[in-house]
């Protein structure tokens, strides 16, 4: 463990880390722990995990966007934000376009609970993993915050049994109607649109206000930094659906679909593939 990871740590939690499983480091350099069945991308992510586990306290209005990395989570946090501040803010001042929505919409375990303290990442930590290591470790669920199908499932199943409670959206889906969504998640956390603010297109505004062509081009997102100090820039990659097969071998291909296929089975959710992108 890093020093400078180490004197920010209880003994409480020290002593936990000598009983977690570890990886070598993933997407963020240090070592990653296996707390809960999931892995955390470093070990001050399982302190702060437990202090939240420990003090927050949940209540009625309160509205959590959960989510894995790379999942469509910048665009899903902007979309509530502005959904829930519609009327706090017109669309050519509004917040979205000066602040990246991860900094307006922040994180339980890398904002509000780790003492606002980010990685040194000047530390000597191991060089990045290749496609093949990674990928490996992503099927076999030691990806940070994986593994993702028992993160993905455990909202899925959730979501059937308290559809009051959680609303469950797919990325595909979204990118194939965004205004239906919007609308499907105004009335979920109840802000409904008014039939005035549809005929008025207030809708498509705030859905073109928080697409990726808009935020990629906002200097924020070009130059600023979010959460542990990384860039924002990284955030935006293509935002196409199905992409990923195009960086992935026929083998990799393979035991990507087997792999969905067998994690999945039984529980109803279905992710596509893209038919033009997996041919190619």
């Amino acid at each position: 463990m890093a020093d400078h990871e180490e004197k920010n740590l209880s003994d409480e939690c020290k002593e936990l880390l000598l009983s977690l499983p570890k990886e070598r480091g993933g997407w963020l350099g240090p070592p990653q722990y296996q707390y809960q069945g999931f892995w955390c991308v470093t070990a001050d992510i399982v302190q702060a995990t437990i202090a939240f586990q420990r003090q927050f306290q949940a209540r009625d209005s309160d509205i959590v966007v959960a989510s894995v990395p790379k999942c469509g989570t910048t665009w899903l946090k902007a979309l509530t934000f502005a959904v829930v501040n519609r009327h706090r803010f017109e669309i050519e001042a509004h917040p979205l376009l000066t602040s990246n929505s991860h900094n307006l919409v922040q994180h339980f375990e890398v904002d509000l609970y780790i003492n606002n303290r980010v990685p040194d990442f000047s530390s000597k930590f191991p060089g990045p993993l290749s496609l093949d290591e990674t990928f490996d470790k992503y099927c076999q669920g030691m990806d940070g915050f994986g593994p993702f199908w028992d993160h993905i499932l455990r909202y899925w199943k959730e979501s059937l049994k308290r559809p009051n409670n959680v609303l469950f959206f797919k990325y595909e889906d979204m990118k194939k109607d965004v205004v239906l969504h919007l609308k499907a998640l105004a009335k979920f956390i109840d802000c409904p649109f008014t039939e005035e603010e549809e005929r008025n297109g207030v809708i498509e505004d705030m859905a073109k206000l928080c697409s990726f062509d808009t935020m990629k081009k906002l200097e924020v997102n070009k130059t600023g930094t979010f959460v542990m100090n990384l860039e924002s820039k990284h955030l935006f990659r293509k935002a196409e659906v199905g992409d990923w097969v195009n960086y992935l071998t026929p083998m990799m291909k393979e035991r990507m679909s087997r792999l969905i296929e067998e994690k999945f089975s039984g529980s109803g959710l279905t992710f596509e593939v893209t038919p033009e992108l997996a041919d190619s």
